[in-house]
Formats: C-alpha cells, sequence, structure tokens
C-alpha cells in the first residue's frame, strides 16, 4: 500500500544499484496490495541453507498473529510477504556489553559472539541485554538502516511494515521505525509487541523511561474519567485508570488503561483499548470497499434494472454496515448489492450514495468519538432517451463529535479525503431539524445546544448534499 517517496529511493540509489536480487515469498495473500496493509518479513540470520526454516518461522509467527483479536478479526485487512535474505553466519552478535545489573562483561548472560550477519543483529543495544537491534548504540555506524530502505525500495517499494526475524534462540527484541525480533519460543509475541509500537503506535504498558513517555492510544496524564481518552471503556474488560510504577523518573505522572495487556507482559493479549486503537489504525489504512461496479468513470446506456454491487473487506465475523441513499432516501441497507429500476429515478440528475461504516465490538469510539466511514457515489443522468451516462466517486469521512453526552456545547469536525462541500443538521427524533451549521474540511466547529431539551438527538452529516451519516448526540 505504501507509496514509497521517489526522493528516499532517490537517496538510497548507490545501495539499489548494486544490491542482490532476493527471493520473496507470499506467506499470507488476502487481496490487492494497493488495498491491504502489506507487512514484509525480512530474514537476519539465517544462511543460504537455513531460509527454508526462515519461511517456516515467518509462517508460524504470521498464522501466530492471526489467531489473536484482533488480527483474527481483520485478517483479511494483511498481507503477509517474506523477503529471504542470507547472512554469511548464523545467529546475532552479543558483544556482552549490558549495563543490566545481572550481566557484566566479566559475567555475560550468553556466550560473547561476533558474527557476519546482513543486518548487524546485535544483543545489547542501548547497554540492554535483551534490546536486539540492527546498531550497538543507534547511532547508525554501519549504514544498516539505510540498507533497510534500500533493500524494500528495490524488493517491495509498496509495504507498510517491515519486521526483521532473527535467528537466534536468546530472548530478544527492539521496536522502532523497523522491529526485531528472535525466532525463540515467544518470538511472536514479542514481534507482534514490537509491532504495537511500530505500525499502531502503542505505548509500552511498563515505564518505557522519560524520553519515550508521551500521550499516546494507551498512555496519559489525564486522571478525569469524563475526560481520559478511554473513558467509554471504564470499568469494563478490566480498564481502568493505573498509574505507572517504577523506582526513578517522572512514571508516576503518567497512566495505562490495563494491567494485563501484551504492551506490558508478553504472555498476554492486547486489552481492550490497545485493541480499539489497531482496529481504528487499520481502518485509517485500508478502505473495507475493496471494489464496486459500475466502477468506470462513464458508463453508457445500460439496461434497466441497473445493477450497483460493492465487494468489502469483512471481517470475521462481519461488522460491516451499509446505509444506501437514492436522491436524499433510504434505499436499502446491509446489503452489498441493489437493482435500481427505472421507476426509481427522477428525470434529469439522480445521486446514489451508499455508506459503508464498522460496527465492531472492539469500538467504543474514544478519543473525541471518532467514527470512519467509507463511501462511493454514482451520479446516474436520466432523460427521456433513457440513461445518459453514469459517473462514480469514492470518498473517505472521519467524524468526531466530542463531549457527548453534552451539557452546552457539543464540537463537531469532519474530515474528507476530497473537497466536497459539508454541513451537519441536528434533527429531533421527530425529524425536525434544529439547528445547521456549514462545515470546513477537518475544521473543528463549535454548537452552542444549551437551549435544546434534554435528550437524544440526531446529527446528520451532509456531503454535497448528500447524507453520508447519521449519529446520536445526547443532550444532558
Amino acid at each position: 500500500m505504501r507509496l514509497f517517496f521517489i526522493g528516499i529511493i532517490s537517496f538510497f540509489s548507490s545501495y539499489a544499484v548494486s544490491a542482490q536480487v532476493f527471493d520473496i515469498e507470499t506467506i499470507k495473500l488476502s487481496g490487492d496490495d494497493n488495498n491491504r496493509i502489506n507487512l514484509v518479513i525480512l530474514s537476519e540470520g539465517y544462511q543460504s541453507f537455513e531460509l527454508s526454516q526462515f519461511i517456516t518461522d515467518a509462517t508460524l509467527f504470521s498464522d501466530d498473529m492471526f489467531s489473536r483479536p484482533p488480527f483474527q478479526e481483520y485478517a483479511e485487512y494483511f498481507n503477509v510477504y517474506a523477503i529471504k535474505v542470507p547472512s554469511n553466519e548464523s545467529g546475532a552478535d552479543h558483544p556482552g556489553t549490558s549495563t543490566d545489573p545481572h550481566e557484566t562483561p566479566l559475567a555475560p548472560l550468553t556466550p560473547v559472539v561476533d558474527v557476519d550477519t546482513y543486518f548487524n543483529a546485535t544483543h545489547d543495544a542501548f547497554g540492554k541485554h535483551r534490546l536486539l537491534y540492527y546498531e550497538i548504540d543507534g547511532h547508525s555506524a554501519n549504514n544498516t538502516e539505510e540498507k533497510i530502505y534500500a533493500l524494500l525500495a528495490d524488493h517491495f517499494p509498496a509495504y507498510d511494515q517491515a519486521l526483521i526475524l532473527v535467528n537466534t534462540p536468546i530472548y530478544g527484541g527492539s521496536g522502532g521505525e523497523f522491529p526485531m525480533t528472535y525466532n525463540g519460543p515467544f518470538g511472536a509475541s514479542v514481534a507482534i509487541h514490537e509491532l504495537g509500537h511500530s505500525l499502531f503506535n502503542l505505548k509500552d504498558e511498563y515505564y518505557p523511561g522519560d524520553i519515550l513517555a508521551a500521550e499516546a492510544t494507551n498512555m496519559t496524564q489525564e486522571t478525569d474519567p469524563t475526560q481520559i481518552r478511554w473513558k467509554n471503556w471504564l470499568n469494563t474488560n478490566d480498564i481502568g485508570i493505573y498509574q505507572y510504577t517504577c523506582s526513578s523518573g517522572n512514571c508516576s505522572d503518567w497512566y495505562k488503561p490495563n494491567q494485563n495487556c501484551i504492551m506490558e507482559l508478553i504472555d498476554k493479549q492486547f486489552c481492550a483499548v490497545c485493541k480499539e486503537g489497531i482496529v481504528k489504525k487499520i481502518h485509517n489504512l485500508v478502505s473495507s470497499i475493496d471494489s464496486f461496479t459500475p466502477n468506470s468513470n462513464t458508463v453508457n446506456n445500460p439496461d434497466f434494472p441497473i445493477s450497483f454491487n460493492l465487494n468489502l473487506i469483512k471481517p470475521t465475523p462481519n461488522t460491516l454496515e451499509s446505509s444506501w441513499i437514492l436522491n436524499g432516501s433510504g434505499f436499502a441497507s446491509n446489503v452489498d448489492g441493489i437493482n435500481i429500476q427505472e421507476s426509481d429515478l427522477n428525470t434529469g440528475t439522480n445521486t446514489l450514495t451508499v455508506s459503508v461504516t464498522d460496527n465492531s465490538p472492539f469500538l467504543k469510539i474514544t478519543n473525541h468519538e471518532t467514527i470512519h466511514i467509507r463511501t462511493v457515489t454514482w451520479t446516474i443522468e436520466n432523460n427521456t432517451l433513457g440513461i445518459g451516462n453514469i459517473e462514480n466517486k469514492t470518498n473517505s469521512f472521519s467524524i468526531d463529535i466530542y463531549p457527548n453526552p453534552s451539557t452546552t456545547v457539543a464540537h463537531f469536525r469532519v474530515e474528507s479525503n476530497s473537497e466536497v462541500a459539508l454541513k451537519i443538521d441536528v434533527v429531533s427524533m421527530d425529524g425536525k431539524t434544529l439547528k445547521t451549521i456549514p462545515m470546513v474540511n477537518s475544521i473543528i466547529q463549535p454548537m452552542d445546544i444549551s437551549t435544546l431539551n434534554t435528550g437524544v438527538y440526531l446529527v446528520n452529516i451532509y456531503a454535497d448534499n448528500v447524507l453520508v451519516a447519521s449519529k446520536k448526540l445526547i443532550k444532558k
């Protein structure tokens, strides 16, 4: 899916031009790379005769990953590839230079070794024995990161995330731009933990240190239960406001949602807050609408009935919901296709829009009540001579409504990936439009609702006067 920047490719061209050509093997193929999250696994510390074992290890990791929620449910949103990069020697460096209290240069935890591997994998990075990384101190003395960029640019520029799988039984891993993991007993869990950092922007739920502490999906300094970003999960699924603990630093200023999450304890699963963050990132990266018909810019002289169809990437079980609207009125819901008869159309221009949302139980719409919507809109010209043409366009929307419930002021934000005229109507449950505000793409718009009676209202979001979503607003 990723479009690799030409400038980056040019910058690393000195590496790419002379690069070896390595074999690529497909581990998991769900669909077109352009609408999937492409995970690319690189071998490290595997000699040529061990690359078949690398494919076995990569497959075991992939199988493990997609047996765990929420990846299990969203497996069809991912492709997994493996690039067979041979090393001259097996394993990873262990210089024995860790400053951890339980390891000293005179008493290393494992034998001191220096092996010749393609990506220079080494334990004891940054002075920590379990930190398996491609530079001992992060200063790129071996230009390894440039080497990784060049290899990916040459072999798989459409990658979304690369993971380096290291052929060593010694426990270790690291996050960052290119996470690493060992291939031992807990290797898959380490990889999934590190992908939580690298691909899904999750923080450690053990204290990561003052430098890495920051506001994130699963880390905050907020303690107000009504304001905390995971407020909708509080007191369910063991979600609370738990203070970090440590012997030094500013950890007492920071809070996490759970005490039994894989982002803290490697033998656990993701907590509910992290699962939600992962699913929201999946929706950011991949459209749930894989394809649709009619799909050409113009369709001439079709026969009735005219069929309109969606090919959706469905979670398992399917939690996608669709709403079909013809000329501003509901036509069908929760179906993948419809047929339009001539009697359904007005003379002149007709507009058919289908909106697709995900009603996943992993989503409680935290962080300002954000929802993601994907749409297809067909413009149908109908005249006395029949259907003139049918044109289509796609769009995606991210919609924020907060706080919800609200007492005096509600804030709205609509983000569209194309230029459309946006507006919001607040409608009573008996269908009366009470307030209308025009919206500017991505700009937060406050609305005074203090004069509304206590109760439940509908917020209708329109793009080019087409209803694309409705959401409840609660006035306290």
